[in-house]
């Protein structure tokens, strides 16, 4: 196994406990509630986040304790999004990670009030968080909110744009926000708990950045390339709901050029750090050839 194999599977595992702790059980009242949280938390993710946070944290030795609550925080604010985007409202989609989605496997009701409670737990978690100073915990909490208001932005600009032509400076600004800005904080938040230095929090917030520009470009070929069965999810929802996507305004070959593009920028910004970046780095490798 990789380096990153190694280190993915523990994180997986460290995290998977964490949020089994967190997360009430589904033998608690309301049950229903809490099954429905407990089916969309634990079906099976990649944890990409909360391993980005760990992997960014340990470069500059900070204490995995110190960073499991915020990884399980940020994957709670991931599923809840999950959740809200597979709503009839949303993308109306009845397939993720592989199965039924929240509010087909409950109901949409349900649903809603799984995601909330998600996104409440979230913030909890950091707040209760014994293992971090008061300084840190609030910085976190107020960077996680940010991050969660611009991933909701980013919702609502994605909705305005289906079945419209708009320009690449607007697509890009969707993708900023829907995606990218949950990818920034988990690097961010990792550094702020290792308390590095202003000038490396800024050289990381690039790599964080060109990183989910990479991930939705390859999302976005993933969608339009591979099948139901391996993704895990609807393919080819992008392209019936006439979704602003970079296949759509390059096709297919351009989309992969710029996402090897979007690759090499990102590994170089990681030169410029004075730290082991090699987790870093194998992450953007692993991103860039989830199409292939």
């Amino acid at each position: 196994m990789s380096e990153l194999g190694e280190f993915w599977a523990k994180t997986v595992k460290l995290v998977d406990e964490k949020l089994d702790e967190l997360i009430p059980s589904d033998h608690v009242e309301p049950k229903r509630l809490h099954s429905a949280i407990r089916w969309s938390v634990f079906a099976g993710g990649k944890r990409l986040r909360p391993a980005l946070l760990i992997a960014t944290g340990k470069m500059f030795g900070a204490d995995e304790q110190k960073m499991l609550n915020t990884a399980a925080a940020v994957e709670m604010i991931h599923t809840y999004s999950l959740i809200h985007d597979d709503l009839p409202a949303m993308d109306n989609d009845s397939l993720r990670r592989g199965r039924a989605t929240c509010h087909v496997k409950f109901d949409e009701a349900t649903a809603i009030l799984a995601g909330d409670c998600l996104q409440v737990l979230a913030f909890s978690a950091i707040a209760k968080d014994k293992n971090l100073r008061d300084e840190i915990k609030v910085a976190v909490i107020a960077e996680l909110a940010e991050a969660a208001t611009k991933m909701a932005r980013g919702q609502q600009l994605d909705l305005e744009a289906e079945k419209k032509r708009i320009s690449f400076a607007e697509l890009e600004e969707i993708h900023k926000n829907k995606t990218g800005a949950m990818i920034c904080f988990s690097v961010r938040a990792g550094a702020m708990i290792a308390e590095v230095k202003s000038d490396v929090l800024e050289k990381l917030t690039r790599y964080a950045s060109l990183l989910g520009l990479l991930f939705q470009i390859t999302d976005d070929l993933l969608d339009v390339t591979q099948s139901t069965e391996t993704l895990g999810k609807t393919a080819g929802k992008d392209l019936i709901a006439e979704k602003a996507t970079y296949p759509s305004f390059y096709g297919i070959e351009k989309t992969r050029r710029l996402a090897e593009e979007a690759y090499l920028n990102t590994i170089k910004i990681l030169e410029d750090i004075d730290a082991d970046t090699s987790l870093l780095q194998a992450f953007a490798n692993f991103i860039l050839h989830r199409n292939k």
